[in-house]
């Protein structure tokens, strides 16, 4: 088995404004802030697992950025956070992907991407990656670079018998190819009903869920960890189910909650951990994530997840 964690996905600049109310069409409202941030779920996750990582494991990321002033502001960012940005290149012939992002004061979003040049990333570019993808422990995946890429990316992981974590992010039809070396599947309860032929759905009832879950276990899947927001994380495999609370803090923000739940699944999963550890350790990175606006820079130390994990204290003698 390999070592360490190696996310193949996007990078791009989150431009983020907050906003009192969400426009409805054709409106204009007035933001009330505005800000920068690093961004794109393949860095977000990949920035998460080298901060809980703190040099014990190495991160790898590999992507594409344009070669421009924010192409270069990501790659020195994720460097900074202890990624292996070696892998991330720069495109001349396209821009650095954009995510343009409103917030709402109850920390729900709305969000826009421009690929830019995670849209070029071709298969074959994974050629002059293939043994960071190959000699990974775990590799995660998403869906914001072409998707016969990610297809690759996931065969070439399984092929080495890596742990293959998908986020199903954003939503979109998968194949049964895909979905067959995939071990986690990881969507919250909309790209669930989109990934099941449905129209998307904020929110699910638990045996919805495992019923649909489990169709997309029947095309390939091994397991599908369903993230639900407040009431936590369901696990289900072809025979069992299990839900993981959420741990109750204060929303700030949402947008990388799931970003941090899968960069903390991967890392625990990476170091040895067992698979109910595992999920526990990723719902509370997840629950402490939302208490922090931006994308990477909510993203917890491995310290303040252990924190959140531990009992109230010793019990008194």
């Amino acid at each position: 088995m390999g070592h360490g964690i190696t996310v193949v996905g996007s990078l791009n600049a989150d431009l983020v404004v907050s906003v009192r109310r969400f426009p409805t069409p054709g409106e204009t409202v007035t933001g009330q802030g505005f800000a920068v941030f690093s961004g794109g779920k393949g860095a977000n996750q990949a920035f998460g697992a080298a901060r809980l990582a703190a040099g014990q494991l190495p991160v790898r990321m590999v992507g594409r950025v344009g070669n421009d002033a924010y192409g270069g502001w990501l790659r020195q960012n994720l460097h900074a956070a202890g990624v292996d940005v070696g892998h991330v290149v720069p495109l001349p012939e396209a821009p650095t992907g954009l995510a343009l992002i409103a917030i709402d004061p109850s920390g729900q979003n709305q969000i826009v991407v421009v690929p830019g040049a995670n849209g070029e990333f071709a298969p074959a570019a994974l050629s002059e990656a293939h043994h960071a993808v190959a000699g990974a422990a775990v590799v995660m995946l998403q869906l914001e670079i072409p998707l016969p890429t990610v297809q690759t990316a996931a065969r070439v992981a399984r092929e080495s018998g890596a742990v293959v974590i998908l986020d199903p992010a954003p939503a979109r039809a998968l194949s049964d190819m895909l979905l067959r070396s995939v071990d986690y599947l990881t969507p919250n309860e909309s790209e669930l009903s989109v990934l099941t032929g449905g129209a998307p759905q904020s929110t699910l009832r638990r045996g919805d869920a495992v019923t649909r879950a489990r169709q997309v276990i029947a095309r390939g899947a091994r397991k599908v960890l369903v993230k639900m927001g407040r009431q936590g994380a369901l696990l289900v495999t072809e025979t069992s189910e299990h839900l993981f609370p959420a741990f109750p803090v204060e929303a700030v923000d949402t947008t990388a909650a799931g970003d941090a739940f899968n960069a903390g699944l991967a890392f625990a999963l990476a170091r040895g951990s067992g698979e109910v550890e595992a999920i526990r350790f990723a719902t509370a990175a997840g629950a402490v994530s939302v208490t922090r606006p931006g994308a990477q820079p909510s993203m917890p130390a491995r310290e303040t997840v252990e924190a959140l994990l531990a009992p109230a204290g010793p019990a008194s003698t």
